[in-house]
């Protein structure tokens, strides 16, 4: 075994010697040793059948693959803020027509998340993924290409709306992979990628928007300006990640036991086990498991199987779905969405203004130290002073300064650090302690962010705001995965994302308008809405589904 498998054993908390003694045993010794109780249901056998896989290369190159999905998501939402002062002249963009293309990505997540989410767990996992991360890729390059704004604009908003599409699938796809011990850890492993993510593209930004390339074609008709470029570069990522999906992953054991393929689930654990562990297949404790099924399955008559027709599986899908809009299931879906249309509004308020709040403080001059909100005061009074003066014709871009680079890197370093921590007290003392106490630092960082009166206290309380809210997001998405089923766990991701971006779109349409009543307004709202969520984690179940 590597040693980076070794580290991810020790960060996580994983019991290697635990996990490669059980896969000696045979199935009754295994069955046994960890009471898995007879005449279980196929999903249910499933996790024991996992464990006996044990945690090894199979996870890490889950892990990897689900990485560039991150980064292309991240990059789908995050890469405008970083190209819009350096195309704002080429496409002659102002202040409204940056905030629509900013916001367009997550219109379009709105209107594809839920359907995706519903045919996810109708038609499987794995489609979605390559097919989504494939589209990501074609609309980006049509985004690297564009010449006007309309072009740029529709790009984008078809970037959300694929990307939304297998988001939701890329998180269930992984939680389906990882027996009930160690799911956790990785949900959160793979949650602490956006932290890497914004570090590689504050990275890739400032090395690439900080050069001057152009490139003239067809006498001037066609240009390629550097944001061109870095939208090209931008692409590749969702094209590794539709690829590496495609070729090296197969489709998910739960979704195929759902659709009674309990011969193809069966080969892809025989498949995980041997990449794992080393050893030959034959050597498996669950290596004729659902044999009276698959056998049942052949000998079945073919008038009396059933069709697996896409009509048919939409109606099996809709039949599915039923328990999860009937108590108590409805009931935590409310609550989840709900805690996580406001954790997400803060964390994309917090997110995608902080580069504008970093050019206003570092562009700050006075003397002696001034409270954050001395400074965004300032501010926005000069911006109504200056509503009534003309401007010049002459366009003139601005790239973003080297310490907002610098700083994006900071608070992508610090998103890391409570992962770290979670994912080793997260089987210790469960998720729902770690939300209530990640609430509670929301709303002090939050809070406090009023009366920062310099750049590291900003730096620091913006970081320390990011990162938990990322925390509890990665937290809130491992209740839905324990609390709902497989036929309806992709659905309720998708509407957990849904009731997210509204949180964002919401979020960063009031703060300008928060803003300009005054600094105090938009931190102290936040600070209690915050409060609102720790009091709803207290109303979250603790009891965990084993399918």
């Amino acid at each position: 075994m590597s040693a980076f498998t070794e580290g991810i054993f020790f960060i996580y908390g994983i019991n290697r010697n635990k996990y490669i003694k059980m896969s000696e045993l045979d199935l009754p010794a295994f069955a046994e040793a960890h009471k898995v109780e007879p005449n279980l249901t196929p999903l249910k056998e499933i996790n024991a059948a996992l464990k006996a896989c044990t945690f090894g290369r199979f996870h890490i190159k889950l892990l990897f693959i689900a990485f560039l999905g991150f980064m292309s998501g991240v990059l789908v939402s995050s890469s405008t803020g970083y190209l819009l002062p350096v195309a704002e002249c080429d496409l002659g963009m102002n202040l409204l027509q940056k905030g629509l293309l900013n916001a367009m990505p997550y219109i379009g997540m709105l209107l594809s998340s839920v359907i995706a989410g519903f045919l996810t767990d109708a038609l499987g996992r794995k489609k979605f993924l390559v097919y989504g991360y494939g589209g990501i890729f074609l609309f980006t390059v049509i985004a690297a290409s564009s010449q006007s704004f309309e072009v740029l604009l529709a790009a984008k908003f078809f970037e959300g709306l694929v990307f939304a599409a297998c988001f939701s699938a890329l998180l269930t796809m992984t939680a389906e992979f990882c027996h009930n011990e160690i799911r956790d850890r990785m949900m959160l492993c793979q949650s602490s990628f956006a932290g890497i993510a914004q570090v590689v593209v504050a990275l890739m930004s400032w090395y690439i928007l900080t050069s001057d390339w152009k490139i003239t074609l067809f006498d001037g008709k066609y240009v390629l300006n550097t944001w061109n470029f870095y939208l090209y570069a931008v692409s590749l990522w969702s094209l590794a990640a539709c690829v590496m999906y495609g070729l090296m992953l197969p489709e998910s054991p739960k979704y195929l036991v759902t659709q009674k393929k309990y011969d193809e689930a069966r080969d892809i654990l025989i498949k995980i086990y041997v990449q794992n562990t080393g050893k030959p297949a034959e050597t498996y404790p669950f290596l004729n498991i659902w044999k009276d099924k698959i056998k049942q399955a052949l000998d079945e008559a073919p008038e009396n199987q059933v069709k697996n027709t896409f009509s048919h599986q939409i109606v099996v899908g809709l039949h599915n779905i039923k328990p999860m809009f009937k108590k108590p299931l409805v009931v935590y879906l409310a609550l989840i969405a709900t805690t996580n249309f406001l954790g997400m509004a803060m964390y994309n308020v917090f997110r995608l203004w902080f580069p504008q709040l970093s050019a206003i403080v570092e562009n700050y001059q006075t003397e002696g130290g001034h409270d954050l909100c001395v400074m965004l005061d300032s501010y926005t009074a000069s911006l109504r002073a200056s509503r009534n003066i003309t401007t010049t014709d002459v366009c003139v871009a601005t790239k973003s300064g080297r310490e907002t680079y610098i700083n994006s890197i900071i608070i992508g370093f610090v998103c890391l650090l409570p992962y770290f921590i979670t994912g080793v007290l997260v089987n210790r003392v469960g998720k729902k302690p770690l939300l209530i106490v990640s609430g509670i630092i929301a709303v002090l960082g939050s809070g406090s962010l009023r009366w920062a009166t310099n750049k590291i206290a900003i730096v620091a309380l913006f970081s320390i705001s990011i990162a938990i809210s990322q925390v509890m997001q990665s937290l809130s998405q491992a209740v839905i995965v324990e609390v709902f089923g497989t036929t309806t766990r992709t659905l309720a991701i998708s509407i957990m994302m849904v009731s997210g971006r509204v949180g964002t779109l919401t979020g960063n349409i009031s703060f300008p308008i928060l803003l300009d009543m005054g600094c105090v307004v938009p931190f102290f709202t936040i600070a209690g809405l915050m409060v609102v969520v720790t009091i709803i984690f207290f109303l979250l179940p603790t009891r965990k589904q084993q399918s």
